[in-house]
This record gives C-alpha cells, sequence and structure tokens, in this order.
C-alpha cells in the first residue's frame, strides 16, 4: 500500500468559522478540542492578505455565497486547489475551483 500525505490550505477566516461554529454549538471547551484536532492535520493556516481578501470578494460579487466561503474559494483559486466540503453553496463555484463533495 503507497501513503499519499497531502498538503493543505486553510484561510484564517475559515478558521474562524469552524472555531465558532463548534462554540456556539458545544461550547469554548469543545472548539479548543475541534481546532487542536485541525491542527494536527498537515495544513497552512493563511492570513487574510489583500489580495486574497480582492479575489474573495470578486467571489462575494459574482456568487449568492457566504463571505467566508469566498475565502475558500479564493484559497483554492490561488493554490489551484481542491475545496473539500458538504456546504451545496459551492456548487455555484465549481466552475472557478475543483469542489470534491463530503457525504
Amino acid at each position: 500500500m503507497t501513503l499519499c500525505i497531502v498538503e493543505g490550505w486553510l484561510s484564517v477566516i475559515n478558521w474562524g468559522e469552524i472555531y465558532y461554529t463548534a462554540m456556539r454549538e458545544q461550547g469554548e471547551k469543545t472548539a479548543e478540542k475541534v481546532v487542536a484536532l485541525l491542527a494536527q492535520y498537515p495544513m497552512r493556516l493563511v492570513e487574510a492578505d489583500q489580495p486574497l481578501t480582492r479575489e474573495a470578494a470578486r467571489f462575494k460579487e459574482r456568487f449568492r455565497i457566504a463571505y467566508a466561503d469566498c475565502f475558500a474559494a479564493a484559497l483554492a483559486k490561488r493554490h489551484k486547489a481542491t475545496v473539500l466540503t458538504g456546504d451545496p453553496e459551492f456548487r455555484q463555484v465549481e466552475k472557478e475551483v475543483k469542489v470534491l463533495w463530503l457525504a
């Protein structure tokens, strides 16, 4: 068997959304556990610099998706990467970025 390790990228905006959602639904202690677990994956946390924010704004102007989701799409576009999601909003951007649908 061959082991394939893939590096991913996560916008700090999306990291905040993950933290906020976990905290809102299950409390701050669980949110801390979630982000600690997330930190174990081979993923780079990317700051929302001006070029990334500009591209996210372009996605927001063209598509009816959440602003935080625009950062995920913009980051995927920057790195020619695939968005992993189960969020149906991303169907709108499939012509702009590759999307892998999670069940």
